[in-house]
């Protein structure tokens, strides 16, 4: 076990980082099993030296090639079948420079709309034969640089990413694009660099959410955000201070800078709160903020939706169970991840690295509920 550990600190450290080392030691040494227990299997180079014939003809005659007469593929057939011939997936893949494998590099997995994407991901990825390796970057910049700076070496055929919240260039995305590594953004982009990405509309949804609060007759509201770098934060900043703008000149923007802590969000929620001059209404720009907004409430004595009303960016399941149900703009997880491999396999099928620049745009959906009644 300690060898493993020392192996992993050595060759894969932003893994180790993850916190998943055992996970992943263990999974290591139950391949390794696997490959020691298949090198005692039957190979081509057993069936041929059997059969008399040259590793060659083997190969074509498993594979049902033309050049290779009806009787012999008939003897490698029979013979394949009583020695348990099982073909290795990925010798053809080795063969060919081709890893059969892409990667996933998100910021986390707690938040409900990964995980959705995941799900995505992984139903285009059975389909075209290929495994999804999940990288996460815990929010880290430094992590999110060393992980695809590993990828270089051809580790993966393709990489779908979305980016942490302190990633402020691309440089190291330019960098794998250059190795011949095809990239695809969804979700969380770098602006500046030329690939596809697949996204939501995050301007309209806030703009929508904002807008529905003044509906309700909200006056103060606030917008709680957790980045000062990710374009979907400042897309839904913009959407929120242009709907006040629109609808209600009079309000004035209350932008809350929060983080990726807890219990640092609540501590920042409980003195907005507790000013003399609280907000009625709350945008919480991400998932993560929910729990925080709820527990300060209910903390404070303050009633939603009497006292203030929420609005969460959130594919949360439980919301409707929530006290109160939470009103939610719930985007379309499962198809940004479909779309986002689907675009990636096409860019693997022409061999190509140099993706257009190109956004593909899915609407998110205002969801009402209690919360804001």
């Amino acid at each position: 076990m300690e060898f493993f550990k020392d192996s992993l600190r050595a060759e894969a450290p932003f893994i180790y980082e993850t916190g998943f080392e055992n996970l992943y030691i263990y999974i290591t040494a139950y391949a390794l099993g696997g490959l020691l227990k298949s090198m005692s299997n039957t190979t081509i180079r057993m069936l041929a030296q059997k059969l008399g014939l040259s590793i060659g003809t083997v190969s074509k005659a498993l594979r049902d090639s033309y050049e290779i007469s009806s009787d012999t593929k008939e003897k490698v057939l029979s013979l394949a079948r009583e020695l348990n011939y099982v073909p290795n997936p990925y010798a053809g893949s080795l063969r060919k420079g081709k890893s059969k494998t892409i990667a996933v590099v998100l910021p986390e997995v707690a938040d409900s709309f990964f995980s959705l994407a995941i799900n995505g991901i992984e139903a285009i990825a059975q389909e075209k034969g290929y495994h999804v390796l999940i990288y996460l970057t815990h929010e880290s910049f430094v992590k999110e640089i060393n992980i695809l700076k590993d990828f270089q070496s051809g580790r993966v055929d393709g990489i779908l990413l979305s980016v942490s919240d302190e990633t402020s260039n691309s440089d190291h995305v330019k960098k794998v694009i250059a190795a011949g590594i095809p990239v695809v953004f969804f979700d969380r982009i770098c602006e500046d660099v030329d690939t596809v990405r697949v996204i939501t509309d995050d301007f309209e949804s806030s703009y929508n959410a904002t807008t529905h609060l003044i509906q309700k007759g909200c006056e103060r509201i606030a917008y709680l955000s957790i980045s000062v770098n990710l374009s979907i934060s400042n897309n839904r900043m913009e959407g929120y201070k242009k709907a006040l703008e629109d609808q209600a000149a009079s309000y004035t923007p209350c932008i809350i800078q929060c983080s990726n802590d807890l219990e640092s969000n609540k501590e920042i929620i409980r003195n907005m709160l507790k000013n003399e001059i609280r907000p009625d209404g709350i945008i919480a720009s991400v998932e993560k903020l929910t729990a925080a907004i709820y527990i300060v409430c209910k903390e404070l004595k303050l009633s939603i939706p009497s006292a203030i009303r929420v609005v969460s960016f959130t594919n949360l399941q439980t919301a409707v169970i929530l006290n109160p149900a939470l009103t939610t703009v719930t985007q379309p997880a499962f198809e940004m991840g479909k779309t986002a491999a689907t675009v990636l396999f096409k860019a693997l099928g022409k061999n190509s690295a140099n993706l257009k620049k190109e956004s593909v745009v899915i609407p998110s959906l205002l969801v009402e509920r209690d919360s804001t009644e």
